[in-house]
């Protein structure tokens, strides 16, 4: 029996990759799953469409993490249509990387509301009806933890918010048998962050593992803390980053 049989997954970002690779993963391991997009619908509904040819069972749904509503309404839709949700994987994020004196308010607020206030909604959505043994997994960064370069603030500061997140909502929802936890990839090989630039070459240099990741290494992670083998991981933050922060 595969470990996520009969299990419902809501993914947010989940169309595109890391969270592309996380929502085929969790599907091969049998769980229903609601991949969510903001503008690159194609790119969604070509995974979903992956899936059910598979013989798996994925729908791509709208989701603009930067508006509470709109988010909160899309999970509330997926739980009276197909049910409570039992693995909820906030994996959408953004990267506004530049000078800190050119930095504007909207910037703050545009990347603090996608990568820490819709980390929130989607778990407080989602929280007061998820059974027992379910699992919250937050997709963070390895740079909440070692920022290698300059035009990082803003990114890591908002990356670093989800550990303290993590942290203290495993201790609300423990009691209800939910996990809690934080993943927090370094360098993963996505069109955002291709392997053969300068800056992976650096990045490569500071690795204990000199090479870069892949989508299927956090998939195969996220797999893992949402199965049972993942029971008793709770409010802990990952790192997986082929030990660039060793």
């Amino acid at each position: 029996m595969r470990r996520l049989e009969n299990k419902l997954a809501f993914i947010t970002g989940g169309g595109r990759g890391m969270g592309a690779d996380i929502s085929r993963r969790l599907a091969e391991e049998g769980a229903r799953v609601v991949l969510t997009y903001s503008k690159s619908k194609e790119k969604a509904e070509a995974v979903a469409a992956e899936i059910n040819a598979k013989g798996g069972d994925a729908s791509a749904v709208k989701a603009d993490n930067s508006d509470p509503k709109a988010l909160t309404s899309v999970i509330q839709n997926t739980i009276a249509a197909l049910g409570p949700i039992d693995i909820l994987v906030n994996n959408a994020g953004i990267y506004i990387g530049k000078e800190f004196e050119s930095h504007t308010l909207e910037d703050y607020e545009e990347i603090m509301g996608i990568n820490v206030r819709a980390v929130y909604v989607a778990s407080l959505a989602v929280a007061a009806q998820m059974p027992n043994k379910g699992r919250i997994i937050s997709i963070g960064s390895n740079m909440a933890e070692n920022s290698l370069s300059p035009q990082t603030t803003l990114y890591t500061m908002s990356k670093a918010a989800l550990a303290g997140f993590t942290r203290g909502l495993a201790r609300d929802l423990g009691a209800k048998g939910i996990t809690v936890n934080l993943v927090q990839p370094g360098p993963i090989h996505t069109e955002m962050n291709p392997s053969d630039t300068d800056l992976a070459d650096f990045l490569r240099s500071r690795m204990a593992l000199s090479e870069y990741g892949t989508g299927d290494d956090i998939a195969g992670l996220v797999a893992y803390l949402a199965s049972e083998e993942g029971k008793y991981i709770t409010g802990t933050a990952i790192t997986i980053d082929g030990g660039l922060n060793a």
